[in-house]
């Protein structure tokens, strides 16, 4: 007999549309493929296909570790696993100027669909359709791949929710609420559509610097082989790896109120495009992620707003009539994947967005649809860090999802975007990991505010957010 899943894919999706809080599903993916991807099936898979790699300091200083701070090497899986398991032959590969005992390694944001283009059968491996969305698999997530201490800065995505499935090793996930936003120090810089930073290293904070942060509330939690962990929309995250080796696999779920953020995250590219481009260009000062690879014009930037306020309405339009005339197959549209870190091209149609309006339609039914949340030992509910744990506490959820475990480590705390340009590699040794202020600008002085200090006040999500309200205003009218 086939196991009997805890939630019906129906169930599921209801908790994942009207729950505002993290929490981890146990138990939804026992008979899922993509449990055996671990990193030695996948270099397999791969077949000496190389993939580009992230690298940064093991050593944690008060700035975080940007993406503009790291080093970059194009390398196999197997090369890889060979570096981190300390194998002389990796003394003349790729990562032959990076030692392990100092550096980690990130094979971050690798989209599935490209990196298998030529071995499709695989998406069926991973089936989002238990979590009541049909139709989307494999071809519609990311592949993360890394060495312990590999992270990724604390962040908040502007788009969408976020399912996580982790499938080899530990990750510790740092969540705090949208509440805490002031609380983090919000920046552009470096600028990244989707992704809004926090400048506060939240795995060994400068409280002297950002004091705010002390009024922060950290939700903390492990995440083991099996569990799909839930981060709900506008939730700030810091994540690292906690074993020698982590893979993972995720998928970003498109929302309603991506339509008002696209209208944001236009009206963030224009301005910050236009102040940063007109400064004297400074090598001490990177602005842009290497994810971003160069600035678009103000004449793309101001079509790429236009675009976003278009779709806003469009959407709101099919809403209304969708209200008007309710469909049958509300729930069985899908949505597109494309959420996180999601480019317009100049002279793209935006997204046919009556498809998220049917299918994320019943979501206005929030809490009021969820008579109550199902959690135990299938669901399990992430929780705020007691004062008495402490900044370095966490929580860990057991493998088969029954206990709640702090621990007192006293050690650290930790888009889709289909047309993602890859970074221009060097290899070159001599090209160390920057180290740098918090606010990016090795040279800035304590007292003279810099242009970054400007943009973090005008692009700050608060200000963004009231201008956006503003703008479609001012269109509608």
């Amino acid at each position: 007999g086939e196991d009997v899943k805890p939630f019906t894919p129906g169930k599921a999706k209801e908790i994942v549309m009207s729950l505002q809080q993290p929490a981890v599903f146990c138990n939804m993916v026992d008979d899922w493929p993509a449990l055996y991807w671990n990193a030695k099936y996948l270099s397999a898979l791969l077949d000496g296909k190389t993939i580009q790699f992230r690298l940064g300091l093991k050593t944690v200083d008060l700035v975080p570790q940007f993406e503009t701070r790291c080093s970059y090497v194009k390398a196999t899986l197997e090369e890889f696993l060979a570096w981190s398991c300390g194998q002389p032959s990796c003394l003349s590969g790729p990562f032959s100027c990076y030692e392990y005992s100092k550096y980690w390694a990130y094979a971050d944001y690798k989209y599935i669909a490209r990196i298998f283009e030529d071995k499709p059968e695989i998406f069926q491996d991973i089936r989002w359709s238990d979590f009541g969305f049909p139709g989307r698999s494999g071809k519609e997530s990311t592949l993360w791949i890394g060495s312990e201490g590999a992270n990724t800065p604390c962040h908040l995505d502007s788009y969408g929710c976020n399912l996580v499935l982790q499938v080899q090793g530990r990750k510790r996930w740092h969540l705090f609420p949208p509440g805490d936003t002031s609380f983090l120090y919000p920046t552009r810089i470096p600028y990244e559509e989707s992704s809004i930073f926090s400048k506060v290293n939240v795995a060994n904070p400068d409280l002297k610097r950002f004091p705010e942060f002390r009024n922060t509330t950290a939700y903390v939690v492990t995440l083991s082989p099996g569990q799909v962990l839930l981060v709900p929309r506008h939730w700030w995250h810091y994540v690292e790896s906690i074993d020698p080796i982590t893979v993972s696999i995720n998928s970003w779920i498109e929302l309603d109120a991506d339509h008002e953020a696209r209208v944001e995250e236009a009206i963030t590219r224009l301005l910050v495009c236009a102040i940063k481009s007109a400064e004297n260009p400074s090598d001490g000062d990177p602005w842009l992620n290497p994810t971003e690879v160069e600035a678009t014009s103000h004449e793309i930037n101001l079509q790429y707003l236009n675009k976003a306020v278009s779709a806003y309405f469009k959407c709101q339009n099919a809403s209304a009539s969708e209200q008007a005339h309710p469909s049958s197959t509300v729930t069985e549209q899908r949505t597109s994947a494309s959420c996180k870190r999601k480019k317009r091209e100049a002279g793209a149609e935006p997204e046919d967005c009556r498809s998220l309006t049917h299918e994320f339609g019943f979501s206005t039914l929030k809490a009021e649809k969820l008579q109550k949340i199902p959690f135990g030992p299938h669901l399990i509910q992430v929780l705020p860090q007691s004062q008495e744990t402490g900044s370095m506490g966490a929580v860990a959820v057991e493998s088969d999802g029954r206990d709640l475990l702090h621990e007192n480590e006293g050690g650290h705390f930790g888009k889709l975007h289909h047309t993602r340009k890859e970074l221009v590699i060097s290899n070159d040794c001599e090209t160390p990991v920057r180290q740098m202020d918090s606010d990016s600008s090795p040279n800035a002085s304590q007292t003279a505010l810099s242009t970054n200090d400007l943009l973090d006040c005008l692009v700050n999500p608060h200000v963004i957010s009231l201008v956006a309200r503003l703008l479609l205003e001012r269109t509608r009218v």
